[in-house]
């Protein structure tokens, strides 16, 4: 197995990304948008403690929605919610949606919405992502590569005490498809052991992570410290795991489902109590006589999805391993949030 050409979500076909992202005094913050033109299958997995959601319950399995156009990842907290209305304008004006009339643009498009918290991280606490950004960031998706660190929704994200942000991944399987992550790392858990290895790194591919080195730098202070809204850290990690697979919904989510297990390998503790972590899942293949829909009930798929869905997993941990190696320090009111190659320059021999 090797990655794609661009060791990114949009080496899967049918995957765009489009980000936009304001990093000038008091503004650090983001929207991340993955557009999906010819729709794709989608699922959802909820298991952090404080979740900013919308349009998640309509992924359920048992629910009727064939498909999403779009899904956005923002900064903003809750407020950041706002941003998934201008992609849906966007969208209608293409007449991209779930068709509801007659009309050439009567259509609802579907856009499940995900934020992370980084409210004040700029020093401003209303320095946060406008509606318009959606619309912004969707019109800037190209299949090209991805921007990664300090980009988008990741422009003020940060993993415990170090710089986080945007990662990307991906994998082409022996059978030719190909899966694909984009992952927000906004942590309260850290992506580093106790030696300041990141703890994903172990699953890079080949020589992906080969030249990193234990660092002999102490690890810096908690971040803790540099909260300026008062009370305990509030973060979220949010992700899109994406295949060209064809999986019918029960099977998409659980392709969901089991990247959390990427997380829980790249990041420690995960999905506490003040974390959203959400992970969608999306398969952008049209079934069709050849390739009908794999599912969790046909006793001839098993093998394949189990490969396709550890796969997920460890592209999720890659992801996040590029998103920390990605990061810059960043200057805030509270203090410096320095990137892991800031932290443990030895990590890095020359």
């Amino acid at each position: 197995m090797q990655p794609g050409p661009h060791n990114a979500i949009t080496d899967v076909p049918g995957v765009l990304v489009g980000q936009v992202e304001r990093v000038d005094a008091p503004y650090l913050t983001g929207t991340t948008v993955i557009h999906v033109p010819t729709t794709a299958v989608a699922g959802v997995d909820v298991r952090g403690g404080a979740p900013g959601t919308r349009e998640t319950d309509l992924l359920s399995p048992v629910n009727s929605n064939g498909g999403v156009n779009a899904i956005v990842l923002t900064g903003g907290s809750a407020f950041g919610l706002d941003t998934a209305g201008s992609v849906m304008r966007w969208l209608e004006e293409r007449g991209e949606g779930v068709r509801v009339g007659q009309g050439e643009y009567d259509v609802v498009p579907i856009v499940p919405t995900a934020v992370i918290f980084d409210l004040a991280r700029g020093g401003d606490f209303k320095a946060r992502p406008e509606p318009s950004w959606g619309a912004d960031a969707i019109a800037a998706a190209t299949d090209g590569p991805v921007a990664l660190g300090n980009h988008g929704a990741g422009a003020g994200a940060r993993a415990r005490s170090l710089k986080g942000g945007v990662g990307s991944a991906s994998v082409r399987l022996d059978d030719g498809t190909t899966v694909g992550v984009l992952v927000i790392v906004n942590a309260a858990g850290s992506t580093v052991d106790a030696d300041g290895n990141l703890y994903g790194a172990r699953y890079g591919i080949g020589d992906e992570f080969s030249h990193l080195r234990t660092p002999v730098e102490p690890p810096p202070p908690a971040a803790p410290g540099r909260n300026l809204i008062p009370g305990p850290s509030m973060n979220t990690v949010i992700a899109v795991v994406a295949t060209d697979v064809p999986l019918d919904k029960a099977a998409t989510t659980r392709m969901a489902m089991v990247a959390h297990d990427g997380l829980a390998r790249a990041i420690d503790p995960i999905h506490t109590l003040v974390d959203g972590d959400s992970i969608f899942a999306l398969s952008t293949q049209v079934a069709d006589d050849d390739r009908p829909r794999l599912s969790v009930t046909d006793p001839m798929a098993l093998g394949q999805l189990e490969t396709l869905y550890a796969a997920g997993a460890r592209t999720l941990s890659r992801a996040i391993v590029h998103a920390m190696l990605n990061a810059e320090s960043v200057e805030t009111p509270g203090g410096t949030i320095p990137s892991y190659r800031d932290a443990y320059p030895s990590a890095f021999p020359a």
